[in-house]
């Protein structure tokens, strides 16, 4: 007679382990920022410092970075929490050596979980350092092809990402 059975995994995670792989994101954006010069470096680093802020909280969900020249996609990439994580390999960072184009500009747009609510915006809006603010950007990437994928994981706690060009 066969018996039910029932299997569950608990994930696990601490804020060393979201640290661990905002280095990698940081790694990533600085190389972006000095390679396209669509923004500095200083710039780069504060978008990362809130990611990692906002990720800590468990606010985050997708962060996209986008260089465009004027309204065109050049390139773009895209990062995907996960709490959930421990079947993902950890990458190195790299692969992110964006071209220098005419009239660039750098987008990011942050996509924040449920327990992002406007009480914890405002707790949250003195430790951020970029005054973000709501957008309708198309984060698609419709004209550009995904070129690759690599994933930055400690834990249970993960960014999957995936590079679009064209």
């Amino acid at each position: 007679m066969p018996y039910p059975a029932t299997e569950s995994e608990s994930y696990t995670y601490t804020t060393l382990d979201i640290e661990v792989v905002a280095r990698r994101f940081t790694a990533d954006i600085v190389m972006m920022a000095q390679s396209s010069a669509a923004i500095t470096e200083a710039k780069a680093r504060e978008y990362a410092h809130d990611v990692e802020a906002l990720a800590k909280e468990g606010y985050l969900k997708k962060v996209d970075l986008t260089l465009l020249s004027g309204t065109i996609e050049i390139r773009a990439t895209q990062y995907v929490v996960s709490t959930a994580a421990g079947d993902l390999i950890m990458s190195r960072p790299g692969g992110v050596m964006w071209p220098r184009v005419a009239n660039p500009d750098f987008r990011i747009v942050l996509y924040y979980t449920e327990e992002y609510t406007q009480t914890a915006r405002a707790t949250m809006k003195n430790k951020l350092k970029i005054g973000w603010v709501p957008t309708d950007a198309d984060t698609s990437h419709s004209t550009l092809k995904v070129s690759s994928n690599r994933d930055y994981a400690s834990n249970a706690w993960g960014m999957q990402r995936k590079d679009f060009a064209a």
